[in-house]
Order: C-alpha cells, then sequence, then structure tokens
C-alpha cells in the first residue's frame, strides 16, 4: 500500500506479491501492468491490471509495474475497460481482439478498426467522468512490424488512433499526451492509460521532429503523441516521457548498434528533462531519480543495454527490462521514464 500522503507512487513489484495485495481489496492500487510470458490468466478480475504477454529480462519471476495513490479509490467497468478512480487520477484498462476475417466493409483494417473502437471507448469515458486530460498511453499489439493489408501493423495502429483522437475533438498536433507502441507476443490489441483532471502540458524534444510532424514517408498518419507530458498536481511537478529511441530529427541513428543506440536514446530523455525543467523551473527532475522502463528487440543484449544505462547516468535507478519489438524495425531498443512521483524501494 502506499504511504499517506504520495498521490502517485511507482513500484516494480513481483506479481505473486501483487497477487497477495489483491486478495486483500487492494487498497491503494490505482492500476497497473503485469508482464508475463507465457501470458497467464490469474492477474486479479476486476482490477485495472493489465496482464501483457512480455518477459521481463533479468528477473526471476514476472514483474507488475503498479501504480498507488493514498486517495480514495473507486473502481468501474466501461465497454471492457477496467478503471480506478480518485479526486485526481484515473487509470484503465483494456483487452480487445481484432475482428476476425478480411477488413470491414469500409476499408478500416481489422486492427485500424480495433484500436480507433478502443480508444473511442476510452474518450467516452473520460468524457462522461471529467477526466478529460491524459497523461500517458501504453499501447501493445502483435506484430508491429509485420506488413499486412499492404501497409505495416504500426502504421495502421497510428491511423485507429488518430481517427479516435479526430472523431471526438481532440488535437492531433500540441498538447497531446504522452505514449509508446511496442509489440508483445500476445494476441490482442491491449492498452492502459492514466488520466488527471488538471491539463497537462506536452513536452517536445529539441533534437527531435515532433512525432505528429514527421514526413510522409513514415505512414499516411503520424503517430499522435507528444515526447512528455508534464503536469502540476498537488503541488508537485510529474513528468511521464513517452517511449524514447535513437532518433534525431525524424531518422533512426546507429542501426545494428546496440550501445550507441541505447546512448543516443538517453541523450534523447536527457533533452526531454532539461525541456521540462525549462518550462517548470522548480521541478528539478534529474535522471538518476527517474523510474526506467526499457524494452529490448533482442534478449541478448540485455547487458550491454544495462550497462550503457548505468554508465550514462552514473549512479543506480530503477529500471524494468522487457523484451519486446519496437515500432521501427531498424530500432533495437526503445527507453521510457516518469519521474516526480514517488518510487517504491527495490
Amino acid at each position: 500500500m502506499t504511504p499517506p500522503g504520495d498521490l502517485l507512487r511507482l513500484g516494480y513489484l513481483p506479481a505473486s506479491r501483487v497477487v497477495l495485495q489483491a486478495s486483500d481489496g487492494a487498497p491503494g492500487l490505482l492500476g497497473g501492468l503485469c508482464f508475463f510470458h507465457p501470458a497467464v490468466a490469474d492477474v486479479p478480475a476486476g482490477l485495472p491490471l493489465l496482464s501483457v504477454d512480455m518477459t521481463a529480462l533479468g528477473a526471476a519471476e514476472s514483474i507488475c509495474e503498479v501504480w498507488y495513490s493514498h486517495e480514495g479509490l473507486t473502481p468501474g467497468q466501461y465497454k471492457g475497460i477496467r478503471y480506478r478512480q480518485g479526486e485526481t487520477l484515473l487509470f484503465g484498462c483494456l483487452t480487445c481482439n481484432e475482428p476476425a476475417g478480411v477488413a470491414p466493409r469500409d476499408g478500416r483494417t481489422p486492427l485500424q478498426a480495433a484500436t480507433q473502437a478502443a480508444y473511442e471507448a476510452i474518450f467516452e469515458l473520460l468524457e462522461s467522468l471529467g477526466y478529460n486530460a491524459i497523461l500517458r498511453f501504453w499501447n501493445y499489439f502483435p506484430a508491429i512490424n509485420t506488413v499486412s493489408h499492404h501497409l505495416e501493423r504500426y502504421l495502421q495502429f497510428n491511423i485507429g488512433r488518430q481517427d479516435a483522437f479526430l472523431s471526438h475533438g481532440r488535437c492531433v498536433i500540441g498538447n497531446v499526451p504522452a505514449a509508446c507502441a511496442l509489440g508483445g507476443t500476445g494476441t490482442a490489441l491491449q492498452i492502459a492509460l492514466l488520466a488527471a483532471r488538471a491539463e497537462p502540458l506536452a513536452i517536445e524534444n529539441p533534437r527531435q521532429i515532433s512525432a505528429y510532424n514527421y514526413p510522409d514517408q513514415y505512414g499516411p498518419r503520424s503517430p499522435t503523441f507528444a515526447r512528455a507530458s508534464l503536469v502540476k498536481l498537488h503541488g508537485r511537478d510529474l513528468l511521464f516521457i513517452s517511449g524514447t529511441a535513437s532518433i534525431v530529427g525524424h531518422r533512426t541513428l546507429h542501426a545494428g548498434d546496440v550501445q550507441a543506440q541505447t546512448r543516443e536514446s538517453l541523450r534523447n530523455i536527457a533533452a526531454v528533462v532539461a525541456e521540462a525543467n525549462r518550462l517548470a523551473p522548480g521541478a528539478g527532475f534529474e535522471l538518476r531519480d527517474l523510474a526506467y522502463k526499457v524494452y529490448i528487440r533482442y534478449a541478448s543484449d540485455l547487458a550491454s543495454v544495462r550497462h550503457e544505462l548505468m554508465k550514462f547516468i552514473g549512479a543506480p535507478v530503477s529500471a524494468l527490462f522487457l523484451q519486446a519489438d519496437v515500432c521501427r524495425a531498424d530500432l533495437l531498443l526503445e527507453i521510457e521514464a516518469s519521474g516526480g512521483h514517488a518510487i517504491s524501494p527495490g
């Protein structure tokens, strides 16, 4: 349970420990993501815990990323979305299958249709509850780099996501949420989100072109996400950094070199942190104080990535390492991070 006074606390915990907490009703548990391989069905029913078929690297057992809050929490469900909400924050998650068979008659691919429907349900829920500000999304679906229906699946996802934003009158450039999109070994589209009532400020990276302004070579629709979200809640600045990779401008750098890609990814995170500190001068975000989630394409690269992370930051950090496919086939890893909230030891 989160100690009194912590509006938001993050813990990386063994799944067995989270299951024990759930047997107690999981007081203070806002929501989270549990990473299993192979997938299991014993994540406690009813809780907003997304069970993702993805291997936690270097861990003795499956790991859950769990968010806690000291606020009184109310559970709910809507169109397959499980959520818990307090006065300030809401965490929700859902798993949805792609429509079977050929593309729907309207020309959308199954993944595009599933993505649009899922995001529209999320927006309907948040609007009904007064949580119009989304701090960040986590997106997972299989075969992210595979071409089907004449288009890479990540690009199909981007079309469905943007269509949902547009259909609900939401911005697709500028002040958009932080996000990641990774390929796992599961069979369905899975989405988790953290929302707030306070409006966040989108942070961009001066080293990169904003993702929503990428040129046409990256697909018919640009990705709808910001490099980070910055929000002040209860007088405290919180930072949620999107999945960040070895991209400068809009191009991938260091193809085939996982160590160089790790360093470039961390330079990008450092640039985002510097920009957040410029816009929130009192926040004082530092790389060593962030919590990291590192997605690695090849498990054999774990030691190299871990070494470069520790060397770059120069201090022990809270980090979870996962094996996943990254949104571009030439990217070997992606790193997301968050800061300003409490972090459980371990």
